[in-house]
């Protein structure tokens, strides 16, 4: 048996951290899969997900729902937090932030399969739901309904 253990790469775990001010500064960290013989599904909820609308510099607001099935990777999750998290400090439209989450995470992470639900808030009275998805799940992985309703208003 090896005395290096998989997680011995990792920067942040375990230890204090700087916010990284924007996505680009953000540093996503992988970590090999112990158990990639099998198909099985992951689920990230970040229901207090933030960006800044990039004209007005206002901030929306939005519930994450990211979903995948790894492959020999898993993501780590603190460096996930302070990933979505740099977004705070980001001005972008609601589509920009989620499908640029989703494409950093299958660029990382090479899953077998990956989708993304943005459960966007309303602003001006109109909520923006933004939906990316890889293709289909491998057969045979359950992957429960994502769990979020749509935006019903006070009704």
């Amino acid at each position: 048996m090896s005395d290096k253990s998989i997680y011995d790469g990792l920067t942040m775990l375990g230890g204090q951290t700087v916010q990284p001010q924007s996505p680009e500064e953000a540093v996503l960290e992988r970590v090999p899969n112990p158990q990639a013989d099998v198909d099985y599904a992951v689920r990230f909820t970040a229901p207090e997900f933030t960006s800044l609308c990039p004209l007005t510099g206002q901030p929306d607001f939005a519930h994450l729902v990211i979903d995948y099935v790894p492959g020999d990777w898993l993501v780590e999750s603190k460096s996930l937090k302070l990933f979505l998290t740099s977004f705070r400090n980001h001005g972008a439209f609601h589509e920009d932030c989620s499908v640029s989450i989703a494409r950093r995470l299958v660029d990382t992470l090479e899953p077998k399969w990956l989708r993304l639900g943005g459960y966007w808030y309303p602003r001006g009275g109109i909520p923006i739901d933004v939906f990316y998805q890889t293709g289909e799940p491998p057969r045979g992985v359950w992957i429960p309904e994502p769990g979020v309703a749509g935006y019903r208003g006070r009704g």
